[in-house]
């Protein structure tokens, strides 16, 4: 029996989470595993109303799940930071969850707007470090809101948040093996320190595992890569900040955020999944947000949980819907609702 706690959030992360379920129950009908849901009411929403984030009680039962499904956090008339800051990111950190995982793998080549690259040339993966780096919030300001304002903000890493991240990236590397190449994404010309400690470690670990080739790239030159070369990539492992950044630059090269989903992972305790474009309330209740990022955060979750051929299965079906029957990826431009969308992945699940 799989504990599940499910987070909708705000914008369109009901809908996109309603069609995510809908997938859920379609494999675990087929495949015959148990899971039960439990809904929790948290985001812009609930802020506005009792000014609460995450309450501690709440925090303590998450932790007794296999697994936390989050929809999106994000509200027009709450203040940017509160809800990252009180809800996110006390999810990420208080459950350890210190791994950000996000497969950047492309369906359709018409989805990308990368001239002449297809499917083969996207499929790779990105382990950002989650809870250290600059994310930690240390810092402060000096003489605030005068002409001499100082504002300061700390970047920590620490030995084994930087060696438990690689670890897991080498294992993943391994894991898939495919082009069993791991890159280190950094910046050690400016980031003396911080940078030097990744690199020592970095190396450190790549003898364990001779098999491995690694290579170091600067995040500028990273980014320049991925746009030209996606197809020289197979894991890329970087800090907390430049993770952010990658990730979503990848989501644009597999076709936008409506496909980009990712994992919050502890290995050893609860990890967290979600699609990775945020609330867009622009687009909440019209029936028209893609919902496949919410679907793959649903894949993810499942080989979490070792529904290993019920992941596949769903994946499968999420790649003939997009190849046969979508018009494209946007919101709006699916040539289907969010609804329809949800019903077509389950009509295909059901044919295999």
């Amino acid at each position: 029996m799989h504990r599940i706690a499910v987070i909708p959030g705000d914008g369109i992360g009901p809908e996109v989470i309603r069609e995510g379920l809908k997938v859920l129950k379609a494999v675990s009908n087929k495949r015959g595993f148990k899971y039960e849901l439990k809904h929790y009411d948290l985001g812009g929403g609930r802020y506005l109303k009792t000014g609460e984030t995450l309450p501690d009680n709440i925090l303590e039962e998450l932790k007794g799940f296999s697994a936390i499904y989050l929809g999106a956090v994000g509200h027009p008339e709450v203040a940017p930071g509160i809800l990252e800051r009180g809800l996110l990111l006390r999810i990420r950190f208080e459950l350890d969850q210190y791994i950000n995982l996000r497969p950047v793998k492309l369906y359709r080549s018409a989805d990308c707007p990368l001239k002449d690259k297809t499917p083969d040339d996207v499929d790779f993966v990105v382990v950002r470090e989650n809870t250290e780096g600059l994310y930690i919030g240390s810092g402060g300001f000096l003489r605030k809101g005068t002409p001499q304002e100082v504002a300061i903000q700390e970047m920590v890493n620490t030995r084994m948040g930087v060696e438990r991240c690689v670890r897991y990236a080498f294992e993943l590397t391994k894991k898939r093996n495919k082009a069993k190449k791991l890159l280190f994404c950094g910046k050690t010309n400016v980031l003396n320190y911080a940078h030097d400690l990744w690199m020592r470690v970095f190396k450190e670990v790549a003898r364990e595992y001779p098999e491995i080739t690694t290579d170091y790239a600067h995040v500028d030159a990273t980014c320049m890569w991925m746009v030209k070369n996606p197809e020289s990539f197979d894991v890329i492992v970087t800090d907390n900040m430049f993770g952010d950044i990658i990730t979503d630059l990848g989501a644009m090269i597999q076709g936008g955020m409506g496909v980009a989903a990712g994992g919050n992972i502890n290995p050893e305790g609860v990890s967290m999944f979600e699609p990775i474009g945020g609330s867009a309330p622009k687009y909440a209740g019209k029936n028209v947000a893609n919902p496949l990022a919410a679907i793959g955060a649903c894949v993810m979750m499942l080989d979490y949980l070792g529904e290993t051929r019920a992941a596949r299965e769903a994946e499968e079906a999420v790649k003939k819907v997009i190849s046969t029957r979508l018009k494209g990826l946007g919101a709006g431009k699916m040539g289907a609702t969010t609804q329809e969308v949800g019903d077509m992945i389950v009509e295909e699940i059901g044919k295999t």
